[in-house]
């Protein structure tokens, strides 16, 4: 009963995912093959291995903005129709065979536009992808629609994911490069979204600081926070191990609100320096709600499993552990309350219970 899990474990284990993108998590060879297939030819290398290892080895640089430039070749070959059907139903795949039993999976359909199609065809295919790639397995897929902060069509995005809400879509959510561009800038979205009664995530607490995650919940509203791995700047930590929580740090907790966290990102663009010393260890044992993610599984070469292993080998964690960052992701989902609830108590602690008592 008090053995660690294996990794082998891990991986049957039912887990949510909140925080995952679809460019992000393209299987090499489908990027070679769509190269072909659409005439893409700036990829580095089109062996599959090379890329693969292409591909992390980009996104260990250390930086943010390093990092985000890797997504320049999977966003060039996802720019039709069948492409984009195609990503979306190997990433539903992918997750289901790594024992994902609910995902909501964002990319921003401004990204794809650049052969023609239109921000509702590109929500068509991808719905159309994930419902193929999670037919007759045990997995469900949301989609959660990306505006680019420095880009100027954030309202546009949000009108779509209300439009699609009823078919597949569960939210809204906002990235790229912190610095520089305050989601304050679209806060005209956030506040129809409000109006709306539609959820939304805003990416914040990576690439800046405390100001940046003050404004996604305080000025814009945010259901939950895209990593706030930096909220750790508002806790103070005694040499006895006892922790003095500023306002905003208090709030977070206090209000539940959930950090979509994702340690090996983390550790690429340089938001934490080592697992052991990533926020995640402290924010876990003061009972934040941080729920864990992989941000982009081709990126940071990761998937649920590979960062639950991790984080079992870096702080020891055990079933318990892993069940409560499990419920509470499921708990934060962008589904109605009973589905969440379905999930919980009908998948989730059965699921985990089986394992706890075999291990």
């Amino acid at each position: 009963m008090n053995q660690q899990p294996t990794r082998d474990e891990i991986r049957r284990a039912p887990k949510v995912l909140l925080h995952d993108h679809l460019d992000g998590g393209v299987r090499p060879a489908t990027i070679i093959d769509l190269a072909r297939e659409t005439g893409y030819d700036r990829l580095p290398t089109t062996d599959v291995d090379e890329l693969r290892t292409w591909f992390r080895e980009a996104s260990d640089s250390g930086s943010l903005e390093r990092y985000l430039e890797t997504f320049d070749h999977t966003v060039g070959v996802m720019q039709t129709r069948e492409a984009l059907v195609r990503v979306a139903a190997e990433c539903a795949e992918d997750l289901a065979n790594d024992g994902v039993v609910y995902a909501e999976v964002r990319y921003a359909p401004e990204l794809h536009t650049s052969e023609g199609l239109s921000l509702d065809e590109v929500v068509e295919a991808v719905l159309e992808g994930f419902k193929a790639g999670s037919a007759g397995r045990n997995i469900r897929v949301g989609a959660l629609l990306t505006a680019m902060r420095h880009q100027a069509r954030s309202m546009e995005i949000a009108e779509l994911a209300v439009r699609y809400r009823d078919v597949g879509v569960a939210g809204f959510d906002i990235a790229g490069a912190e610095a520089g561009y305050p989601p304050t800038r679209h806060l005209d979205a956030f506040e129809y979204l409000q109006r709306e009664n539609s959820h939304f995530t805003i990416h914040a607490g990576e690439g800046f600081g405390l100001p940046s995650i003050w404004q996604a919940i305080q000025w814009c509203g945010a259901d939950r926070l895209g990593h706030g791995v930096r909220i750790i700047d508002d806790i103070q930590v005694a040499s006895d191990g006892t922790a003095k929580l500023g306002r905003l740090a208090a709030y977070v907790r206090d209000m539940r609100i959930p950090l979509e966290m994702c340690p090996t990102s983390n550790l690429q663009t340089g938001a934490a320096s080592s697992l052991a010393d990533h926020p995640i260890g402290l924010l876990r044992r003061l009972h934040f709600r941080v729920t864990v993610n992989t941000d982009n599984r081709l990126m940071s070469d990761t998937s649920v499993s590979q960062e639950f292993a991790n984080l079992v080998e870096t702080f020891g964690y055990g079933w318990d552990d892993l069940q409560w960052f499990t419920v509470n992701a499921m708990k934060s989902a962008f589904i109605p309350f009973d589905e969440r609830l379905a999930l919980i108590n009908g998948v989730i602690k059965p699921g985990f219970a089986q394992l706890k008592w075999q291990a």
